[in-house]
């Protein structure tokens, strides 16, 4: 396997199993060089805390970026998480168009809505803006709240199989490559996965657990990364990231004050076992 560059852009929660704090070491795990744009610095995870501090860095994103290009630094891959306003999504649109190598992965995780509602600060103006990233994702990874927002559908608590694929139609019609539908299956009472690449629908059931954790996303979004520029196909990369998910949530169930994220660290392991890699 080459050596493989990645660049990920999203923000560095201080305290938390989020953004930042679970691609990097994530990625790096999986064997890949992983470098950061970060586009925020908070004191801690906005889930479950309340009077956190927040910098924005948006306004340092393209002279990062123009320094980069003069070094001729450019990725084999990029992936974008958390993004925190209209102005830094286009910022990051230019660097999805600009900064990857011939023949570069885009994995776009619009991390912005859960439950039904979009996250604190977020907006319809946000919503519209990240629709502009849909075309350039070569794999798009949104939760149902998220598919929902992007493709202008009201959310429904329960959803069945047409409902679904309707939903994944939509956002490959609005350009995305290839659309994950993150915790869901056609399977009921089970969550996972579907794939759809524009021909088929491929899903993945696995247990529900009750209790869930903040950061999930992340984990699953870096782990399908890590797990795909290790020369996965989509689907077997997708599932693998499904299962670590399992693993770090189960970690986590024994401390039910552990607010900030999932504990995929105990766990990882398992998933260098799954790659093959030995650290």
């Amino acid at each position: 396997m080459d050596f493989k560059r990645i660049l990920t852009i999203q923000d560095i929660s201080c305290v938390g199993q989020c953004s930042l704090t679970v691609a990097l070491p994530i990625i790096s795990a999986c064997g890949i060089e992983t470098s950061v744009l970060p586009t925020a610095v908070l004191s801690t995870h906005t889930g479950g805390f309340t009077g956190f501090t927040f910098r924005d860095l948006t306004d340092d994103i393209p002279a990062i970026k123009a320094h980069w290009q003069k070094e001729g630094l450019y990725f084999d891959a990029i992936y974008t998480g958390y993004l925190g306003s209209t102005k830094q999504v286009a910022f990051v649109a230019d660097v999805l168009d600009s900064m990857g190598k011939e023949n570069s992965i885009n994995i776009v995780d619009p991390a912005m809505a859960d439950g039904g509602k979009l996250y604190y600060g977020f907006d319809d103006e946000f919503v519209s803006a990240m629709r502009t990233l849909i075309p350039r994702a070569d794999f798009l990874l949104p939760n149902i709240t998220e598919a929902c927002f992007l493709t202008g559908t009201p959310y429904e608590e329960r959803h069945d199989r047409e409902f679904l694929e309707m939903l994944l139609r939509k956002l490959k019609e609005m350009g995305a490559k290839n659309v994950i539908l993150t915790g869901e299956s056609f399977t009921e009472g089970k969550t996972g996965f579907i794939l759809y690449d524009g021909v088929c629908f491929l899903d993945y059931a696995h247990e529900k657990i009750a209790r869930g954790c903040h950061g999930t996303g992340d984990i699953y979004a870096s782990t399908f990364t890590g797990a795909l520029m290790n020369g996965k196909d989509a689907f077997t990369a997708a599932k693998i990231a499904a299962n670590f998910v399992v693993e770090a949530i189960k970690c986590s169930q024994s401390d039910p004050d552990h607010k900030y994220g999932a504990r995929f660290e105990p766990v990882m392991y398992k998933l260098n076992e799954e790659l093959g890699i030995r650290n």
